[in-house]
């Protein structure tokens, strides 16, 4: 189909890999460009359109996507496929944008095969005939790289859908030997599930997106058996070096070991710069990370491009969110500059709290834990650098690289709109993480919600039928539902919902079977799940 298309530049979405490899690697036999964002969304796609020629895959049908059509069939008629440059054009990829706007990053062919033939060096021999398991997405350049570009050269089994949400895990876990690529968004959400996957067989866990906590390292030993292979690097240079720390806290180095091939040095403003076989060419290329060379590798000392002005002052936003998550009330922080009204700029922090910080907020209030946090800080950061806004999150909002991006945090951030005088009819709603059939929701039930009205006196609990009607309304806002509503099948209740709580919704819709599939949980357990059954007009 595309050798019979004049344009050039392709974008490609599909949420699976088996569909996926075999669009990618057609395309590059007809001589295409892959262009690879991270979703399919309406935004995306208006910023793709002037950059590419068409539109492949999982797309709305307003893009137009390209499908092969009845008059081209599968044929072999036994010549060889045609040989690819090694400098072929083949893929541009996308930053993450988990510190600005995603960047576009052009990909040769011979870039991604050095990197597939490094991967194989260092790793092949840990994974042997182990099978792919991933909670990440191969749109990105990880997932491509660990899910579709290495294992199938290797003859490697794929397991070609996500398991996006831990039950998905435990459903796609074969019973012969497995390993599982994964994130650190992922992982240290996996030891507050009731269900995990039988782990007798697996081979090893790999982790990528950034740092894994020390506690997050040791929980994920707890619940496998296997220490996680953290990887690091970036869409620019691709890996560029790993480790793989004990779990025992009081033993643990976090120390980084290059990969093969792999030159580094620290340049004079602290900054590691990459010499690599992944890289474009052979020059040095100066990573946005300030390291420090140490015997047998090199550790991490924060990001060189996180320091900042404020009236003149330099501010490291590293240095905060250490502190912050030095404090016993905080388990997560995450801060950012944002600007106000008349053009001035201060600091905004992002914190999940820890039960101590929880108590604290429900016992005395927002103004306290704010006084608080503020006072763990006074001690050691400039006035100026104190947080102005404070944002209180069950979950930090994640994208489907499991990385938390600055667009997600500045979204919590937009002034609400104005209160309305009748009673609020609908949760607070933060959107967690999303992938093309899966969507992930935060739900912060208001005190004074209408339909606690009678339901019941003294005792007031969120109505079921509510909660079904939230669940379809929320799904189709995620999702472009089939408008009939036909049934519901596996409708159950299980906890009740009081005024104040914060609950999680996860939705996920099969388009085949239009069916979309609810499930309300939090830290007491699940609350209801079901699944409704959807038709045309």
């Amino acid at each position: 189909m595309l050798e019979q298309n004049n344009g050039q530049r392709f974008a490609l979405f599909h949420a699976d890999s088996l569909h996926f490899a075999a669009t990618l690697f057609g395309a590059w036999l007809a001589g295409k460009t892959v262009y690879l964002p991270s979703d399919a969304l309406p935004e995306t796609c208006r910023a793709l359109q002037s950059e590419v020629d068409g539109f492949l895959g999982d797309f709305e049908a307003a893009w137009q996507p390209l499908h092969p059509g009845e008059d081209i069939s599968a044929h072999d008629d036994g010549s060889a496929w045609p040989a690819l440059a090694a400098d072929f054009p083949a893929l541009v990829v996308y930053t993450s944008g988990s510190t600005g706007l995603a960047q576009a990053i052009p990909k040769k062919l011979i870039q991604m095969a050095s990197e597939v033939a490094t991967l194989e060096t260092q790793f092949g021999g840990n994974l042997g005939d182990a099978e792919i398991v991933a909670t990440v997405s191969h749109q990105h350049i990880y997932g491509l790289l660990f899910k579709v570009l290495w294992p199938i050269p290797a003859g490697r089994a794929v397991h070609a859908q996500s398991a996006f949400f831990p039950e998905d895990l435990k459903r796609i876990v074969p019973s012969r030997p497995w390993a599982l690529l994964s994130s650190p968004a992922h992982l240290k959400r996996l030891p507050d599930q009731p269900t995990l996957p039988d782990t007798t067989r697996m081979r090893a866990i790999f982790s990528s997106g950034g740092p894994l906590s020390a506690e997050a390292a040791r929980q994920t030993w707890q619940l496998f058996g296997h220490s996680p292979l953290e990887i690091y690097g970036s869409s620019e240079t691709g890996g560029i070096a790993w480790r793989q720390p004990h779990h025992d806290p009081a033993l643990r180095d976090e120390r980084w070991q290059a990969m093969p091939g792999v030159t580094l040095r620290i340049n004079t403003d602290a900054a590691l710069e990459v010499r690599s076989p992944h890289l474009p060419d052979d020059a040095w290329f100066a990573m946005a990370d300030r390291a420090e060379m140490a015997p047998g590798g090199f550790y991490l000392r924060g990001r060189a491009d996180r320091i900042v002005k404020l009236e003149e002052k330099r501010i490291s936003l590293d240095q905060i969110e250490r502190l912050l998550m030095d404090s016993p009330l905080v388990a997560e922080a995450r801060v950012l500059v944002h600007e106000g009204t008349r053009g001035r700029q201060f600091i905004a922090a992002f914190a999940v709290l820890t039960a101590d910080g929880r108590q604290l907020l429900e016992r005395r209030s927002k103004i306290a834990l704010n006084a608080a946090l503020r006072a763990t800080l006074s001690g050691a950061i400039e006035s100026i650098a104190l947080p102005r806004l404070w944002r209180y999150l069950d979950a930090m909002p994640v994208n489907q690289q499991g990385k938390i991006t600055v667009a997600a945090l500045a979204a919590l951030l937009q002034p609400a709109a104005p209160a309305a005088t009748q009673r609020p009819t609908m949760p607070d709603i933060t959107e967690l993480q999303r992938s093309e059939n899966t969507v992930q929701l935060s739900l912060c039930i208001p005190d004074d919600l209408l339909y606690f009205e009678g339901h019941f006196p003294g005792a007031p609990i969120l109505p079921g039928v509510v909660q079904t009607d939230w669940a379809l309304a929320l799904g189709r806002r995620c999702f472009d539902l089939p408008p009939r509503f036909l049934g519901m099948a596996a409708l159950k209740f299980q906890r009740v919902i009081s005024p104040g709580a914060t609950v999680t919704l996860d939705l996920q819709y099969d388009a085949a079977k239009g069916a979309l599939s609810f499930r309300l949980h939090s830290e007491a357990g699940q609350h209801a799940s079901g699944r409704f059954m959807l038709g045309p007009k």
